[in-house]
């Protein structure tokens, strides 16, 4: 990857929640790696506040996200983008703007934490959820090789995790089926 900082932008529908989210991670977990840019195609115009709860929490800075449009980045003076991340998977199917440069576009499908009903604690917990899936794929790319790094290596490691190689993820499934196998034992 050398000292390229690549251009990363997450997109979703309201841009208020799970692409926030995604900004505020990659701009704090890869620091010196990735810009980090978010939007939407029917933007709010307001960020979740338990979207901002969980970015408090890791201690990022808050007060500059904003849900915005995503015209924002198709404009020709707008920041050249390496990779353009859809957060839902129905928005494959929407026409999206023509980006400047030459981007990589996936789409990454999360549950909507503002779609859940229920108590304050229960949506805080659908938030939480959302957010350290979308932290796990962010760390990974994060701490892929700067020696090994480029824009076809990030799809393809963003390929694997999607096809359920996330090795973070498999750690985690292996811990807990270890521990279930040792209260069994016991």
């Amino acid at each position: 990857m050398g000292d390229k900082i690549y251009n990363v932008l997450i997109l979703s529908v309201s841009n208020s929640g799970r692409s926030i989210m995604a900004e505020a991670l990659f701009n704090k977990l890869g620091k010196g790696r990735f810009n980090a840019y978010s939007a939407g195609s029917q933007p709010t115009g307001q960020v979740n506040p338990f979207a901002i709860e969980q970015i408090r929490k890791m201690n990022y800075p808050t007060d500059e996200l904003r849900s915005k449009s995503w015209n924002e980045f198709s404009a020709p003076d707008a920041p050249k983008m390496d990779f353009v991340i859809a957060i839902r998977d129905d928005m494959a199917n929407e026409v999206w703007p023509a980006w400047p440069g030459d981007s990589i576009t996936m789409c990454w499908v999360f549950e909507d934490p503002a779609a859940v009903q229920g108590s304050d604690e229960e949506k805080r917990l659908a938030f939480e959820k959302v957010f350290l899936y979308l932290m796990n794929r962010v760390r990974i790319l994060s701490e892929m090789s700067r020696a090994n790094f480029n824009k076809l290596a990030f799809k393809r490691e963003m390929e694997d995790i999607l096809r359920g190689r996330d090795t973070i993820f498999h750690k985690i499934k292996s811990v807990a089926s270890r521990s279930k196998s040792m209260q069994s034992d016991q």
